[in-house]
């Protein structure tokens, strides 16, 4: 078992972004000097699935690629004892990730969010293609190659991600985010666990759609700078309210942002 560190020089100072499972780092090839970026995964199935989903889709320009995956036993400043990970060295990224750039500019002009778009959808097609769900696609999780308005996007993290295969039950989501369908699973999901509606022969599921609705809600965000759904309660579930909008599908177009956005783009947002 070969150690990531006769290979590359790892920069523990320097994060580049957090994924759900802690931050990524700069690594840089001892032979060529190249930065790469560094994921490190406790090694479980689950970080074991999330790297052989990644890979399965890594193929595709639109989507981050892994360079090479290290299985080494790592141990942390705060830890007693090295653990086993998963060092997954991937692509850098060096224009960051789309929630920045939105922030950034406030908003984007139309031809910005439909390049954008275009990737994306790319991306999203070829992963469904695979029967892949990624199930937390947000602009946190969409890269920007380097610094130049019309850089290469490319979508990362699959640590939601699941083959679709008609059984996708649980809810893995980002509030803002998150499509109806994957909502009333968990809505089911809990009342069956609770004893409120007996457990059904035939579990409500949902599909890899759930993925264009979060893209629809990126365009939105893309073209005026704030999410569709949201509320004014801070909480650490879902609000009622927002919950509701969700579910209903119900959201606006401010005046005061979109008055000068295109019909045809509004119609996307609206499908």
């Amino acid at each position: 078992e070969t150690s990531i560190l006769e290979d590359y020089n790892i920069n523990w100072t320097q994060k580049l972004g957090a994924g759900i499972s802690g931050p990524v780092r700069v690594c840089v090839k001892k032979s060529s000097q190249e930065r790469f970026a560094l994921k490190i995964l406790l090694d479980r199935p689950k970080a074991r699935n999330e790297v052989r989903l990644h890979m399965m889709c890594a193929t595709h320009p639109n989507i981050v690629q892994i360079i090479e995956v290290y299985a080494n036993s790592v141990q942390f400043p705060h830890e007693s004892s090295p653990r086993a990970r998963l060092l997954i060295v991937m692509e850098m990224m060096e224009g960051g990730e789309l929630f920045h750039r939105i922030s950034q500019h406030r908003h984007f002009t139309e031809k910005q969010a439909s390049q954008v778009t275009k990737q994306a959808t790319l991306a999203l097609q070829h992963c469904h293609s695979l029967n892949i769900a990624h199930r937390d696609l947000k602009p946190e999780n969409l890269l920007f190659k380097d610094n130049s308005l019309d850089a290469p996007v490319k979508l990362c993290d699959f640590g939601f991600a699941k083959v679709d295969q008609g059984d996708l039950m649980t809810p893995q989501f980002t509030p803002y985010y998150v499509a109806p369908q994957v909502l009333e699973a968990q809505r089911r999901h809990q009342k069956e666990k609770s004893g409120i509606i007996p457990t059904s022969p035939t579990p409500y599921t949902y599909n890899k759609s759930c993925d264009l609705w979060s893209l629809g809600v990126i365009i939105y965000v893309m073209l005026c700078g704030y999410p569709p759904f949201y509320s004014k309660h801070h909480s650490r579930t879902i609000p009622k309210d927002m919950r509701k909008k969700i579910m209903t599908g119900s959201f606006e177009f401010p005046e005061e942002e979109w008055s000068q956005i295109s019909e045809m783009a509004k119609d996307i947002v609206r499908k």
